[in-house]
C-alpha cells in the first residue's frame, strides 16, 4: 500500500464514490473540492496497486496553535479491516507532531455507530456533551438544529 499527499484532481476520483462508500447516505457535500486543493500537506490518499482505497482529510487549527482536526475519512468498503485507516490516521498524526501539536480532535454523527467504535478503538477520547444517546455522550444542535455530534479528542504526547 501506498500512501500519499491529496492533489486537487483526487476531489473528482473521491467525490462520486463518499456516498457509495457511506451505503447511499448523502454525504458528498460534507467534502468540497477546497480541502483538496488548501490542506494538501495535512491530507493522504492510500492506494493499493494504483487503486484508491482510502483518504483521509484533515487539517492544522487555525485557531488553536496546539490542535488539528480531522475532517473526513473514508476506506472503501472491500478494503476495511485491513490497517488502511490506521496507516492514514498515524501518517496525520506524524504530520501533528511534526508541526509542534499534540492534540487532534474530530466530529462524527451520532449514528455513526461504526466510527464511534473505530475512534475510541484509535486511543480517541468521547468529550462531555449535554445529553447522552444510546448511552454515548453527545453535543446537540453543534452543526445546527438537530444536528447532534459526538466530539472526539486525542492527545497525541
Amino acid at each position: 500500500m501506498k500512501i500519499r499527499s491529496v492533489k486537487g484532481s483526487d476531489y473528482y476520483v473521491i467525490s462520486p464514490l463518499i456516498n457509495e462508500w457511506w451505503g447511499g447516505r448523502n454525504m458528498s457535500e460534507m467534502l468540497p473540492k477546497l480541502f483538496f486543493d488548501h490542506f494538501t500537506n495535512t491530507s493522504f490518499i492510500a492506494e493499493k496497486e494504483g487503486k484508491l482505497v482510502g483518504f483521509l482529510i484533515g487539517f492544522l487549527s487555525q485557531s488553536h496553535s496546539n490542535e488539528a482536526y480531522i475532517h473526513f475519512v473514508g476506506v472503501h468498503p472491500d478494503y476495511r479491516k485491513h490497517n488502511i485507516g490506521k496507516h492514514l490516521y498515524n501518517n496525520f498524526f506524524n504530520v501533528v507532531k511534526q508541526n509542534g501539536r499534540n492534540m487532534v480532535r474530530c466530529v462524527t454523527s451520532p449514528v455513526n455507530k461504526v466510527s464511534i467504535a473505530y475512534h475510541t478503538k484509535m486511543g480517541f477520547e468521547i468529550e462531555e456533551g449535554d445529553k447522552k444517546i444510546d448511552g454515548v455522550s453527545v453535543n446537540s444542535n453543534y452543526d445546527g438544529p438537530n444536528q447532534d455530534r459526538v466530539l472526539f479528542v486525542k492527545n497525541l504526547v
